[in-house]
């Protein structure tokens, strides 16, 4: 446990696992043997990260598909720092006024008439997943695309195991599933949800796969597999969406460089906008570098105090600007200094206490992570979604793909910084984090979770640098979220609820906050040690041994 003697004592559900070779982590045990695979055929982390990333589109179908979108955060051997942003876009045909809002109330603000902004085809924006996978594997990757995409159509092929996680993710969205004939046939048995431990094989999609593995991203981004997402798009009538083939064609992932912050002699990394986690982590934990944090020790009342106000100075500066530079001014340079932290601790307060009620930042909490990393030095943190379970809930004919929701990210309201525009990328919390000390990587780590991604990566950085916990314990500690109203308690804080009270804060208890993390820490031994935690079905492959060594037999 940590050293400086936690208030609130835990236990660990999972163990990690260490090799010198390479580490995969992924949220499901499917998409992890598919990177640790790769990694053994001699490919680097980034072939293995996108090897996992599309076994995940085929096994984590609520969570991740080729037409989603998200952000990879690369290092690269010689140190370079990559970010691939391939986050979806707003079709040309959308604009300020395509949605209408049915409410006013700050929890509901972004809810539209008939649901056309999550449910459905008018629900899809412009998916990057796919042409951001495919760009970092052409430019950063060791192995043809063809073998890093095979792991992803054998399982499709021959099919996986339904978990209870999978399970209980259709029996909650079971009422839009079933309104589509062609994804109802694919999740339910009997009309009802597959049951836990039946086998479910995804033929259509191993096809589209082999298409993918033949032509590339042009398959989707123009070719065949693309125009029958946008033929299906095309349906409905007054419910048919706004993707177009020339949106497809237009597409880009996007290179950008990484923000870095400097925290108790350690270098966080984290990427820019259109995602909130480089700024705000940031800025977070320099607020945090004024305060004796290991001393007040993991766990008290005050400790949760002190992170809550952290967390609710973030979301108002996050709430005043974020999302796509190409459209709003976000001033990182200011968030992320050193002097507008030591002002922003004027806004702390002693105590909690009621506050206006903020509009509700709306995310899915319904993503998916990976982190890898290989014997080279090369690191891959990846968070990747369809945005909510199951995406727009259908799923095209005769293809097995699953489209985004993505257009219930933007606020349905002209006039606002997060207004529907054309080609205005989503604004995001993924947090694919990269830690380093003296230069050298230290800790990289990730979670799904929606707006509770940063600030839950903010915890688990805390618990590893001030609290000195180790990995497997900083992934699975209890979190805490607020959004400046509430707090929400995981049930290990639950004994905290009176204190907090107390001190003026509404309480709320949560089953968790944000999603499944997993991670790698890097020894200065060269042992690389991989966890994941309770959150979901995460799972850790490492890998030792390695090739002969020279002229054991054979002189080279």
């Amino acid at each position: 446990m940590p050293k400086s003697g936690p208030a609130v004592q835990f236990t660990c559900d999972k163990r990690p696992a260490s090799g010198t070779e390479g580490v995969v982590v992924t949220n499901n045990p499917n998409g992890t043997a598919a990177g640790a695979e790769i990694l053994a055929a001699g490919g680097n982390a980034v072939d293995a990260a996108v090897a996992a990333l599309l076994a995940l589109t085929v096994a984590e179908p609520m969570m991740v598909g080729i037409a989603g979108g998200g952000v990879s955060h690369l290092r690269l051997p010689d140190g370079r720092h990559v970010v691939v942003d391939a986050l979806s876009t707003a079709p040309a045909a959308t604009g300020p006024e395509t949605f209408e809002p049915v409410s006013d109330d700050p929890d509901h603000y972004m809810d539209t008439r008939d649901r056309r902004n999550e449910v459905g085809p008018s629900a899809v924006a412009v998916p990057g997943n796919l042409a951001g996978w495919c760009l970092m594997q052409e430019k950063y990757g060791r192995l043809p695309f063809a073998d890093v995409i095979d792991p992803a159509i054998r399982i499709a092929e021959r099919g996986f195991t339904v978990t209870p996680y999978l399970f209980g993710t259709i029996r909650e969205h079971a009422d839009d599933l079933r309104k589509d004939t062609e994804i109802a046939s694919l999740l339910f048995q009997d009309g009802e949800p597959a049951a836990v431990g039946s086998r479910m094989v995804r033929g259509d999609y191993a096809e589209s796969l082999r298409l993918f593995q033949k032509d590339g991203p042009k398959a989707l981004y123009g070719g065949a597999l693309g125009q029958a997402l946008v033929d299906r798009i095309a349906t409905g009538g007054k419910d048919a969406g706004f993707l177009s083939i020339e949106d497809l064609q237009g597409y880009r992932a996007i290179e950008r460089e990484a923000i870095f912050g400097p925290y108790r002699g350690y270098t966080i990394v984290g990427p820019p906008p259109p995602a909130s986690s480089g700024v705000h982590v940031t800025e977070m934990l320099n607020i945090l570098e004024g305060y004796d944090i290991r001393g007040m020790r993991y766990g008290t009342p005050e400790t949760l105090h002190l992170l809550s106000e952290v967390i609710r100075i973030a979301f108002e500066d996050r709430n005043a600007a974020s999302g796509d530079p190409d459209f709003i001014d976000v001033p990182v340079d200011l968030y992320t200094s050193k002097s507008y932290a030591a002002e922003a601790r004027s806004r702390m307060r002693d105590v909690g206490g009621a506050l206006p009620l903020p509009e509700q930042l709306y995310e899915s909490q319904d993503t998916t992570h990976v982190t890898v990393a290989d014997r080279d030095g090369g690191i891959v943190s990846a968070t990747h979604t369809i945005n909510g379970l199951f995406g727009a809930r259908f799923m095209v004919p005769g293809t097995g793909i699953i489209p985004n929701n993505y257009m219930l990210n933007y606020d349905p309201r002209p006039g606002k910084a997060r207004s529907v525009a054309p080609g205005k990328r989503v604004p995001t919390s993924m947090a694919p984090m990269i830690v380093l000390k003296d230069g050298q990587p230290a800790f990289a780590l990730g979670l799904p979770g929606g707006v509770r991604i940063f600030p839950s990566a903010m915890q688990a950085i805390v618990n590893l640098i001030d609290h000195g916990m180790s990995l497997q314990e900083a992934v699975e500690a209890p979190r805490l979220w607020t959004g400046g109203h509430h707090i929400d308690l995981e049930p290990g804080y639950a004994e905290l609820t009176g204190a907090l009270e107390a001190m003026g804060h509404e309480v709320r208890a949560a089953r968790q906050v944000g999603g499944g993390m997993n991670a790698i820490g890097f020894g200065d031994d060269g042992v690389m040690t991989g966890a994941a935690c309770w959150r979901a079905d995460g799972t850790v492959m490492a890998i030792g041994g390695g090739l002969a060594r020279k002229g054991a037999r054979f002189q080279i």
